[in-house]
C-alpha cells in the first residue's frame, strides 16, 4: 500500500510491502532492555489485553509475549500483517492481527488495557485517532508510545550509512535524530494526560549483513527508492561496510511516553 503524507519525507511515498520481507529479518533489533522497560512499569503484563498499532511485522507483541498480556496487532500494511502472522505462528504464538489503519480501527469501548505505539506515532492523524483510542481504552488504560533511532552525529557507521541514505533519497526526514522526548502533539493531551517518560542510551549489536539489512529495510531505502537506486544504493553501502568488523555496536537513544486515560 502506497502512502503519501506532507509531513513525512516532502510527500514522497513509501510502501512498506516493498520492504516487508527485508523487515521481517532484520528490523527485529531491540535489545531486552527496551521491553523489560515497559513490563517494570505494570503495563503489557498477565491480566492485560493490549492493543498494537503499527505493529510491523510484529516485533513488540512477539517479544513481549512471554509478559503474559493478550495481543492484538494492527498495521496498515496487509504485507507486513503477513509477515507478522508468520512469524508469530512458527512461534506457536496466540497473536491476533489485522491489517486496518490506526484511523479505522473499530473495537468495542472499553476494550483495552494499553495501547502500544512503537516506531509509529508520528504517522497518526492525531485529531481522528485521539477520541477513540480514548473511547476503547479502559477507565484506568495506558497509552505507552515507544522509539529508539541510531546517534548519527556520535556513531560514525551510522552517519556514514545515514549521510548515502540522504544521497539517494534527500528528502527523507528519518535521519539526523538527537536524543529528545518523544513529541506528543496537543491533541492527545485533550484526552490523555503525560504520566511518564525516559530517554536512555542503548548499544545495539549488529554484523555487517543486519546492519545493511536493517537500513535497506528502513523507510527512506527499501520502502521508497526506485529497483534501479536500490540496486546503487545496496553496492555502495555494501563497500561502506567492507571498512568496519564483521561485528560491532551502533549507538543508539531509546524514549518511552505513558499516557493515561483521562476519566
Amino acid at each position: 500500500m502506497e502512502i503519501k503524507d506532507n509531513r513525512i519525507d516532502a510527500g514522497k511515498a513509501f510502501d512498506w510491502g516493498k520492504t516487508s520481507e527485508y523487515y521481517a529479518r532484520y528490523r527485529d533489533i531491540y535489545p531486552d532492555e527496551f521491553y523489560q522497560r515497559v513490563a517494570d512499569r505494570g503495563l503489557c503484563v498477565k491480566g492485560q489485553r493490549v492493543l498494537d498499532l503499527g505493529t510491523g511485522t510484529g516485533v513488540l507483541p512477539r517479544n513481549m509475549y512471554k509478559y503474559g498480556a493478550d495481543w492484538i496487532g494492527t498495521d496498515i500494511s496487509p504485507e507486513q500483517i503477513g509477515q507478522a502472522q508468520r512469524l508469530a505462528d512458527e512461534a506457536g504464538m496466540n497473536i491476533e492481527f489485522r491489517a486496518v489503519s490506526a484511523e479505522k480501527i473499530d473495537f468495542p469501548s472499553d476494550t483495552f488495557d494499553v495501547i502500544t505505539a512503537c516506531q509509529c506515532f508520528w504517522y497518526f492523524d492525531h485529531e481522528k485517532v485521539a477520541p477513540e483510542f480514548h473511547r476503547i481504552l479502559k477507565k484506568d488504560g495506558r497509552i505507552v508510545i515507544l522509539y529508539m533511532a541510531w546517534l548519527p552525529y556520535e556513531d560514525e557507521i551510522a552517519g556514514r550509512s545515514e549521510a548515502l541514505v540522504r544521497k539517494y533519497n534527500p528528502d527523507w526526514t528519518g535521519g539526523g535524530e538527537t536524543r529528545h522526548p518523544i513529541h506528543i502533539p496537543d491533541a492527545m493531551y485533550e484526552y490523555f494526560d503525560l504520566e511518564y517518560h525516559d530517554e536512555y542510551d542503548l548499544n545495539v549489536p549488529f554484523t555487517r549483513e543486519s546492519w545493511h539489512g536493517r537500513m535497506f529495510a528502513c523507510r527512506g531505502v527499501g520502502a521508497s527508492l526506485s529497483p534501479k537506486a536500490l540496486e546503487t544504493w545496496d553496492a555502495e553501502h555494501r563497500r561502506i561496510l567492507e571498512a568496519v568488523p564483521d561485528r560491532f555496536d551502533v549507538k543508539h537513544y531509546a524514549a518511552i511516553a505513558v499516557l493515561k486515560h483521562k476519566r
